[in-house]
């Protein structure tokens, strides 16, 4: 069976990752969206290139989706939620070689803001 992906929202109503996906060029867009069926379809068997956990102790049980087209790179956030779902959190366009903080922080505020309200309906 494969796997669920929901996109995070905000009380706002906002899709941080929908925005993001929607802002980038048509061709990495695409690729995008084909990666997002992989992790779909194989789950937590989808392994590097495409997948990676983020490291670090607070950053635990958070994974980036690793997207590349010619020299753009871009990355997803994401977690796993209860049982075969996957929740995607937010995206960027990746410019240097360590991710900036500022983007790790958002993906925890934004995963844990899903977890509160999750676990509170």
């Amino acid at each position: 069976m494969d796997w669920q992906v929901e996109y995070y929202k905000k009380e706002n109503g906002d899709i941080p990752v929908l925005d993001f996906l929607l802002s980038l060029e048509t061709k990495i867009r695409a690729k995008a969206f084909n990666e997002i069926e992989l992790l779909e379809k194989h789950g937590t068997e989808l392994k590097e290139p495409y997948v990676k956990p983020v490291k670090g102790e607070q950053y635990k049980g958070l994974f980036e989706l690793r997207i590349k087209f010619a020299s753009d790179i871009s990355r997803i956030f994401y977690f796993t939620y209860r049982q075969k779902t996957f929740v995607l959190l937010h995206g960027f366009t990746k410019k240097t070689d360590k991710t900036p903080q500022r983007e790790l922080q958002r993906a925890l505020r934004y995963k844990e803001d899903y977890e509160r309200r999750c676990d509170n309906e």
